[in-house]
């Protein structure tokens, strides 16, 4: 399960990576621009989950290992 969450988030970061390079910052509120950033946006997102569902593995594995 870790394994699948380092690369979910890899793929995150790819995605966010790549989605900066479309935007086009002459026109930011154009219409390939603003779905680039809202995809940069959903990216960012789910790195977030992903890092929270992380540490909340570690605190469990933490707890069953003092019981």
């Amino acid at each position: 399960m870790k394994v699948f969450i380092y690369i979910l988030m890899l793929l995150s970061i790819i995605l966010v990576v790549y989605n900066i390079t479309v935007i086009d910052f002459q026109n930011p509120f154009g219409d390939e621009s603003i779905i680039s950033a809202i995809t940069i946006l959903a990216g960012l997102c789910a790195i977030l989950i992903l890092a929270i569902l992380l540490t909340s593995k570690k605190i469990a594995q933490t707890l069953k290992q003092k019981s």
